[in-house]
């Protein structure tokens, strides 16, 4: 059906089985009432899934950096676009979607870099470098002033290049760069915190520090789970060649682009030399000649993308990774310092609760002791309660007619309670309850 090209576009609509085809609508799954029905009085969760697609989907705000005049724009790109645009699948975009939660990640592809690095997430190219900013997302100001210095960092170095690396290695290693030393700002401000905190847990145990040394050790365990993500991946990158080879844009972009040149070469020679002129008059056999003219399109097709193949399969062999190798292991050596500063801390922090457990057990220890001379005072003081019922009885002893017979018995009680406390202790001493 036609519709005004001014107005609102129609709704989407999905296929469904049959020749019918329904609106895409919200949802709103009932959560309280009898029956499937969903009166008017249901309470729901409204799910806005047309909302959920096209902030997935639509388009997103980038910074873009070019390569040769350092220049940045801001840009707004869609997923689709870039995916075309860079030869990129889904699943390497969907590692810098902020919707997604994914450790970091370096991605070496055929025209492009994808960086997922803490703050940094980026497409790096030949020609430029794409910084998403996600200013809605849970970093807010703090992500954009994150990718703000990225981009001053990256445009200074490409104004005061001192060697002759490459656009894409340059901005992979301010990546790097931001990347590890926020990764290590925040290890020392844990430690900052940790010593102090874990020296005052030694002198003072309370419930008060046992909470906050939780929260930290959970903080610790988070950030060296970082930390190691970031370390695997620069070691899965010095590990492979191939996977250094493909970052190798620039390079890959001049062959490419020589060899385009030489294809086109030998087809126009091939044209010029064996094909039919334009002012030539129409044969009879006109489509045998086309029959050969388009199999032979298709014969230097076939050539172009052989050598395209040949070209990807001996790219590790002609690339020099030297470069790229002493670079990746230069942040190497920066992040495994900093998992070594954690890996202390997280030492340290387990010796503390080793100690912690220690006193702690000896606390308990010296409660059960005491409440075991408490049981055992309190059954001797029972005696005397046996006494004084015996003599609070209403009925007549001739014990009772004897002088001084009250305080005998009393002094008899408490010297048989003595002896019995003793018997208890000389027992608990030999099977060795507690150090007496």
């Amino acid at each position: 059906m036609d519709h005004d090209p001014q107005g609102p576009p129609p709704p989407p609509l999905l296929p469904c089985r049959g020749r019918r085809t329904v609106h895409h609508r919200r949802v709103t799954p009932a959560v309280g009432g009898g029956g499937g029905g969903g009166g008017p009085g249901a309470v729901g969760v409204s799910i806005d899934v047309n909302g959920l697609k096209r902030r997935g989907g639509g388009r997103r705000s980038w910074v873009r950096v070019d390569a040769a005049t350092g220049a940045s724009e801001a840009v707004e790109v869609a997923k689709p676009a870039l995916m075309r645009r860079l030869d990129l699948p889904a699943r390497d975009l969907r590692l810098l979607d902020p919707l997604f939660v994914y450790p970091s990640a370096i991605l070496g592809r055929e025209r492009a870099v994808v960086c997922n690095l803490e703050q940094i997430r980026c497409i790096i190219t030949a020609d430029e470098a794409l910084i998403l900013r996600d200013s809605d997302g849970a970093g807010g100001a703090a992500a954009d002033e994150f990718v703000r210095r990225y981009v001053d960092e990256l445009q200074r170095r490409l104004v005061d290049r001192a060697d002759d690396l490459p656009f894409e290695f340059i901005a992979l290693e301010v990546a790097l760069e931001a990347a590890c030393s926020f990764l290590d700002s925040q290890a020392v401000e844990l430690e900052a915190e940790a010593y102090p905190l874990l020296d005052e847990l030694t002198t003072k145990i309370s419930t008060l520090n046992l909470e906050r040394a939780r929260r930290l050790k959970s903080k610790l365990v988070a950030l060296t789970r970082r930390v190691q993500k970031v370390r695997d991946e620069i070691e899965q990158l010095m590990d492979d060649d191939g996977d250094m080879a493909e970052m190798y844009l620039t390079e890959k972009k001049m062959r490419m682009e020589a060899s385009l040149l030489d294809d086109d070469d030998l087809q126009g020679a091939g044209n010029n030399g064996f094909g039919s002129s334009l002012s030539a008059p129409v044969s009879p056999v006109a489509p045998s000649s086309l029959s050969r003219r388009f199999e032979r399109e298709l014969s230097f097709a076939r050539s172009r993308q052989d050598s395209i193949k040949s070209f990807k399969s001996s790219a590790s062999s002609q690339y020099n990774i030297d470069e790229l190798e002493m670079l990746l292991e230069a942040y190497f050596v920066v992040i495994d310092y900093t998992l070594s500063k954690l890996t202390s801390l997280k030492e340290y922090i387990d010796d503390t609760e080793d100690f912690i457990n220690i006193q702690l057990d000896n606390v308990r220890n010296q409660l059960i002791q005491f409440e075991l001379l408490l049981t055992t005072a309190t059954f001797v003081v029972a005696i005397f309660g046996v006494v004084s019922g015996v003599f609070g009885m209403n009925f007549e002893v001739p014990l009772f007619k004897v002088p001084h017979a009250f305080e005998w018995t009393l002094a008899i009680a408490g010297v048989c309670g003595a002896v019995i406390f003793s018997s208890f202790l000389w027992y608990f001493k030999k099977r060795r309850f507690f150090p007496l």
